[in-house]
């Protein structure tokens, strides 16, 4: 038994647990290959540059700061964090974005929308500028796609946002 993976603190949505150990094994085999396909959703207080776009960046991590930093180019000790993004729907003060990751690296999504200037509400490390009350922030874990380790058929995981107004604003 154990943890497939895991989510930031302060973010919602689904983790994954394997029962046994050779259904550990074969998931964390799937995830480190990237045969998942993950989604989230974030709430953002400024528009993205696009509607839709691909975001490369270098991620350094700063382990003093438990904080990742988004490069442009290449720097010592960085890797390579590729997501895509769309704008899904304008909320009254805010816009709510779709991500789908292609790397998995240490705050790739909050480093990586901090850098285009789209912090998540609620995310003062990445330069939102107030918390939300809950120390939570508004980032959601909102499906999984995968091969169920042992019935080898897909599965598909999904998970409902947390329950607050801006969130159920969204559906």
């Amino acid at each position: 038994m154990g943890v497939v993976h895991r989510l930031d603190r302060p973010t919602s949505g689904i983790v994954v647990f394997a029962k046994t150990s050779k259904a550990l094994a074969r998931l964390n085999k799937m995830f480190s290959k990237r045969e998942t396909e993950k989604i989230y959703w974030a709430i953002v207080k400024e528009a993205p540059p696009k509607t839709a776009d691909t975001l490369t960046h270098f991620l350094k991590r700063n382990p003093k700061q438990n904080k990742s930093y988004a490069h442009s180019k290449e720097v010592q000790d960085s890797k390579k964090a590729i997501l895509h993004y769309k704008l899904l729907k304008r909320l009254d003060n805010y816009y709510l974005l779709e991500i789908t990751l292609e790397t998995g690296r240490h705050h790739q999504i909050r480093s990586q929308l901090s850098a285009i200037g789209c912090s998540i509400k609620g995310d003062l490390k990445y330069g939102f500028d107030r918390s939300n009350p809950d120390g939570s922030i508004h980032l959601h874990a909102k499906k999984l796609t995968l091969i169920h380790p042992v019935q080898k058929e897909e599965l598909i995981i999904e998970a409902a946002a947390p329950t607050d107004v801006i969130w159920n604003a969204c559906d």
